[in-house]
């Protein structure tokens, strides 16, 4: 069984391997930036199964003649159960009854799902531009035009509720939250993904320091972890060899599929 970290015991393993005091001011100021540099360099190198949501509710209901649906991308704003920051929208579906007309209800899973299909901002303004009444219909598309805004078309002829899925940003590793699921289950790969940011502390970030070698060398260790990491993830969800859940063979080919 994996042996996790709280935020206590991480802040005593940093400061244990980096050899300085726990109490240490320069330690102390660079501590959330550490955390942040670990988290979000392992957050951006494996697509994590546990941070994909479904955001939905009242907020994420499309206006008729309008082709805009704007939402907050902090989740506890939309009232989500869970904690961080919406950070990759992979579909959008359409909330619909039986007969194809907008659904009374945001619960996804009352309503008929019709996924949206991605495409370009260009494509949309060319074909489904125009809000005019003669010009609406039931969204097909959508398009994403920054963090917090997502184009339509047509341009909807009613109130469609929509379902946006995703991946978000959990909430960091500190004193006030101190378990994370990457604290708890991939330790390894955190401390040293830390140890990389704490080198720079350390002096030793680029080759003419006292240790060229040390940044080096948690790097490496981190990429080696960072492997066994993907492949975990990639078993989870069915995309490793063949489209499997098995770790992949070093002798079996060619894969099955």
């Amino acid at each position: 069984m994996t042996t996790g970290l709280t935020y206590s015991q991480y802040v005593t393993q940093i400061a244990t391997m980096a050899v300085v005091a726990e109490t240490d001011a320069a330690y102390v100021t660079i501590l959330p930036q550490m955390i942040t540099y670990a988290e979000n360099r392992m957050y951006r190198d494996i697509n994590f199964m546990f941070t994909s949501t479904s955001l939905h509710g009242a907020s994420f209901v499309l206006t008729p003649g309008n082709r805009n649906l704007s939402f907050n991308i902090n989740l506890s704003a939309n009232m989500d159960p869970a904690e961080g920051t919406f950070v990759v929208s992979d579909q959008i579906n359409l909330l619909t009854d039986a007969n194809g007309n907008a659904a009374t209800t945001t619960n996804p899973d009352a309503c008929v799902r019709t996924p949206l299909l991605p495409t370009t901002k260009e494509f949309l303004d060319a074909v489904y531009g125009s809000s005019l009444t003669a010009n609406r219909g039931q969204p097909q598309y959508f398009v994403p035009f920054n963090e917090t805004l997502f184009f339509v078309g047509p341009v909807p002829d009613q109130a469609y509720p929509v379902e946006v899925i995703g991946t978000y940003r959990p909430n960091s590793l500190s004193a006030s939250n101190t378990t994370t699921f990457i604290s708890l289950y991939l330790p390894d790969v955190f401390i040293m993904a830390s140890m990389i940011y704490i080198s720079a502390y350390q002096r030793n970030f680029g080759r003419a320091n006292d240790d060229p070698q040390m940044a080096i060398t948690y790097e490496s260790q981190y990429q080696a972890l960072l492997k066994s990491a993907l492949v975990e993830e990639a078993r989870k969800t069915f995309e490793s060899s063949g489209w499997s859940s098995q770790s992949p063979a070093t002798v079996a080919t060619p894969s099955r599929g």
